[in-house]
């Protein structure tokens, strides 16, 4: 007599297992547990087998009946049902460790200690978010340019063209490594070259009218807010570093006699050393601020917990304070202001994006050439430091030319 969803449901466990049979071979067995389990009485090759077809009530009587139906289908075609389930997961199991996400997650923790915290987990954050949800559970091998061009499209038409760009240039470095591993024959990334619009290139506001530069650094001499803001307000003109570079620098890397500010690969966006010649300005502003904080670690600490490095927005937060807003100066900025009147001034042009650590194309060049055109760079930084103490003191700027 067949079953029926009452039956099943109100089944009752007993101390033995036992079975309730329904039509076709297919039964549910009840354990003592009170657990209950569907299951498929067949024969193949001349032997008795049973197929698992699932938990109730996970799986329906209706269900159950369905995937009887399919197994004897395999039968009729002179396949063994419980072979074909045993692919089945072989595959599902294959394809799981051959997946974008899978192959995604092993790269970025195989090169994860050569990027710095934050970097890394931007990385996996962006995939997490934009990429895995879409093509993470493909087969990397069979993923085409189309399919990955849709999913790229996905955080263009939300107006993140940049974003669009870096998962691009991320993706493509998971397809080359999938490759490199043997998992994938091609990455499908090169097929997208042209595929996106341009992304628009990232202006950071500055100052370089020197009247307004005279202006913005006599401002900062008058901060009254935290001493230790103000002196990195005062010192970021005076080295040009990236922010993040400025915020975490630390008294041991300050060599004051050979006057020398030397930041740790590892602490550097192009991941080479970097050295930043002091000028004498810039000496004079690290020995007044090396009594309050030169017992800890970091030069600039953070207000409120000292062992860590001053948050990243305090120079904006302090430039702010002094009234110029987003749109006239950043703490990016005092990079652009110094390349732009650097080159205008005539320094050599390979000395400035040197002392700037913009990105070498030869990347083992860069790790052996960070002292590279140094005697040239201390000249150069300590000329800048004049010009602009010439501009704080308001004096008449005579036009600046290079020393030869």
């Amino acid at each position: 007599m067949a079953l029926t969803d009452i039956k099943v449901k109100h089944a009752k466990q007993r101390q033995k297992a036992y079975k309730l049979s329904d039509e076709h071979g297919l039964y549910l067995l009840v354990t003592p547990s009170g657990a209950k389990y569907w299951r498929l009485k067949y024969r193949f090759g001349g032997k008795e087998k049973v197929l698992a077809l699932g938990i109730y009530d996970e799986v329906t009587l209706a269900q159950a009946r369905a995937k009887q139906n399919e197994a004897r289908v395999l039968l009729d075609k002179k396949i063994d049902p419980g072979l074909a389930k045993k692919e089945t997961k072989r595959s599902s199991k294959l394809t799981s460790a051959n997946s974008f996400e899978t192959i995604a997650r092993e790269w970025h923790a195989k090169f994860l200690p050569q990027w710095t915290p934050k970097h890394g987990a931007r990385i996996i954050r962006n995939l997490e978010k934009d990429i895995f949800p879409w093509i993470g559970q493909e087969a990397i091998a069979e993923i085409a340019p189309p399919e990955l061009l849709k999913t790229l499209h996905r955080i263009e038409s939300r107006g993140a063209i940049e974003t669009a760009h870096r998962a691009h240039q991320t993706c493509g470095q998971i397809f080359r490594y999938a490759v490199a591993t043997g998992r994938s024959e091609r990455d499908p990334s090169a097929d997208l070259r042209d595929a996106l619009p341009p992304a628009r290139a990232k202006h950071y506001a500055s100052l370089t009218d020197a009247n307004a530069i005279g202006d913005l650094l006599r401002a900062i001499n008058d901060y009254q807010g935290h001493f230790v803001t103000k002196c990195a307000l005062r010192l970021a003109p005076l080295v040009f570093v990236r922010p993040g570079e400025l915020r975490p620098a630390e008294w041991s890397e300050i060599d004051f006699d050979a006057a020398e500010w030397r930041i740790p690969a590892e602490k550097m966006k192009m991941r080479v050393k970097h050295i930043v010649p002091l000028s004498k300005q810039a000496i004079t502003i690290l020995r007044e601020l090396q009594p309050l904080t030169g017992d800890g670690k970091y030069i600039f600490p953070c207000v409120r917990a000292t062992k860590r490095p001053m948050s990243e927005n305090t120079i904006n937060a302090g430039l702010r304070r002094l009234g110029f807003t987003k749109e006239e100066m950043t703490g990016h900025g005092f990079r652009s202001m110094a390349s732009t009147l650097l080159n205008e001034q005539g320094w050599n042009r390979d000395a400035i994006e040197r002392q700037l650590a913009h990105a070498e194309r030869n990347k083992i060049r860069a790790s052996y050439n960070y002292a590279e055109y140094l005697p040239e760079r201390r000249k150069m930084m300590q000329c800048w430091a004049d010009f602009l103490e010439q501009l704080a003191a308001d004096k008449k700027i005579i036009e600046f030319k290079v020393a030869l």
